[in-house]
């Protein structure tokens, strides 16, 4: 059953009488009905570019969720005309929240890591909802070294809502693996993309988010917490996540402004889930710029622009 949100239940309305008049049309079609639809579509258009136009960060987050929207794996065929995936991180095991391997995207040979979602239980178990053990990250850093040897370029898809925080994860040390990524992706002498496509949650994310050029999909969201963690602490209330996303400004647009982020990807009218062959052609158009952009730099200059980059983070006054 297809997932409708709150505020998309008018476009659904719409969109249902605009697909009985059709029918009626086919089996008999007049005048009338042809100019009935003809209105309504506009109609149905004006009412898309009014909502989608407007917004709010917790509408945006609610988007990023989607179960229909495209998830690591989608793009990973859409985008790219290769994907040999390996597995495991050398010391534990495999990761199947954490999918990486070679790819191929417009020509160029890169490696490809990412976080991956399920949309049934089956497969939300298989994945950990997303949710990445440390050998995931301890995998991903081991692509991302294996890159820096081949002089691969990397591309990182962020769709997190955090990295897993059951006991055996604590007992494998999650923290370490996250806290060890940040510092070993600042050295990394080879060109690193990343983009958040869905959830961006605290650690999780910035675990493989270290990258020389930090893109969003136009609808989703990279935060420290996430409006409901941060509603439950503020407010006492998970009720209060629509105002908690306000003031996180965890939204694509928000993060631009604040120079958190290098780019936003254009997703189509609706968001995503309503179109993945477009939104993938929006994300590889980006990935590429992205990568071209990259290739003329050396890599101290890599090395010296990420480093700045991050270190710029954050504003604050010093006491005389």
């Amino acid at each position: 059953m297809k997932q409708v949100l709150e505020f998309e239940k008018p476009l659904v309305k719409t969109r249902e009488e605009l697909d009985e008049l059709r029918r009626k049309h086919n089996v008999k079609p007049s005048e009338k009905l042809a100019s009935q639809i003809s209105d309504l579509e506009k109609k149905f258009q004006r009412l898309q570019e009014e909502i989608y136009s407007h917004l709010t960060p917790w509408q945006r987050v609610q988007i990023a969720r989607h179960t229909q929207r495209p998830y690591m794996l989608d793009y990973a065929k859409l985008c790219f005309d290769e994907f040999v995936e390996l597995h495991g991180d050398r010391h534990i095991g495999d990761d199947n929240a954490m999918p990486g391997g070679f790819a191929t995207i417009g020509g160029r040979r890169v490696v490809l890591i990412g976080q991956q979602k399920g949309r049934d239980t089956k497969e939300n178990l298989l994945r950990n909802f997303g949710s990445a053990h440390p050998e995931g990250y301890r995998k991903a850093l081991r692509l991302m070294r294996m890159a820096e040897k081949f002089s691969l370029p990397v591309i990182a898809m962020i769709d997190t809502p955090g990295a897993f925080p059951g006991i055996g994860a604590e007992e494998r040390n999650i923290a370490e693996a996250i806290a060890f990524n940040l510092r070993e992706m600042m050295t990394i002498s080879t060109p690193m993309v990343s983009v958040v496509i869905g959830e961006g949650g605290s650690g999780g994310a910035l675990g493989i988010g270290v990258t020389d050029r930090v893109l969003m999909m136009e609808n989703a969201y990279y935060s420290v917490i996430s409006p409901e963690g941060c509603a439950a602490i503020l407010w006492k209330d998970r009720k209060h996540a629509p105002e908690a996303a306000e003031a996180l400004k965890l939204s694509a647009q928000h993060l631009k402004e604040l120079n958190i982020i290098d780019g936003i990807i254009p997703e189509p009218a609706g968001g995503a889930h309503h179109d993945h062959a477009a939104a993938a052609l929006s994300l590889k158009t980006g990935l590429l710029a992205a990568i071209d952009e990259l290739a003329s730099l050396s890599p101290k200059q890599l090395l010296v622009e990420r480093y700045d980059k991050f270190r710029a983070f954050g504003q604050f006054t010093e006491a005389a």
